[in-house]
């Protein structure tokens, strides 16, 4: 997951860098390891090409399409992220096989065109709407003629969370639609859709979660 920095914050309000090295390093492992759900299902069928992966935080993501062929650039804010998803592409005999770039995305974006470009879960608390979408409309400019811009974002809190510890904005696929502004004579829309999966909460207990899915192909 990548993040963007606030251009108002006061001094009390942690960078960008900052916010996302302190979430990395407070535990030696932060997520599964496993490639995201929707990633899979929507790209498992799609024949290799090249791939942007935004926000790839520990590298599970980039790594799953790596092992399938995909010349992968990945890119995440936080450095610590990116030494676990280096390191661990190595422990998968993948060294050399992606490219793991450093960026704040608000501020730099990778160079080039890809057949893939995906943004899985690219919220942050620091990141206004508008920030994520000025992301979100350089990722459809970095999509190559014939190529897929997968965007993949939670629609709500989990069912077990009663109070969420903070106000977010999860946009819905209609927004994100709008605020991508797509020429539709040179986009098709081939996935809008909202998936309702389980998801236990840390302790356990049952829930379930609704996450937002775009995909769409540029002609």
């Amino acid at each position: 997951m990548s993040a963007t920095h606030h251009e108002h914050a006061d001094r009390t309000t942690p960078t960008t860098v900052e916010y996302w090295e302190t979430f990395y390093r407070e535990r030696e492992r932060i997520w599964s390891g496993l490639p995201n759900f929707l990633l899979v299902r929507e790209i498992e069928s799609v024949a290799a090409g090249s791939a942007l992966d935004l926000g790839c935080a520990e590298g599970a993501d980039a790594i799953w399409l790596a092992k399938r062929g995909w010349r992968v650039t990945a890119v995440d804010v936080s450095e610590t992220a990116l030494a676990r998803a280096r390191a661990q592409a190595a422990h998968q005999e993948l060294i050399g096989e992606i490219d793991w770039q450093r960026h704040d995305l608000d501020h730099t974006f990778p160079d080039g065109r890809f057949d893939l470009v995906t943004a899985q879960y690219l919220h942050s608390p620091l990141a206004e709407d508008g920030e994520r979408m000025r992301i979100l409309r350089r990722a459809a400019e970095a999509v190559a003629p014939g190529g897929l811009l997968l965007i993949v974002g939670h629609a709500e809190w989990p069912s077990w969370v009663l109070e969420p510890p903070a106000v977010v904005h999860f946009p819905t696929t209609a927004e994100v639609r709008a605020g991508l502004a797509l020429d539709q004579a040179a986009w098709q829309v081939e996935v809008d859709e909202v998936v309702e999966r389980e998801h236990p909460g840390p302790e356990g207990q049952p829930g379930i979660r609704k996450d937002n899915i775009l995909r769409i192909r540029r002609n």
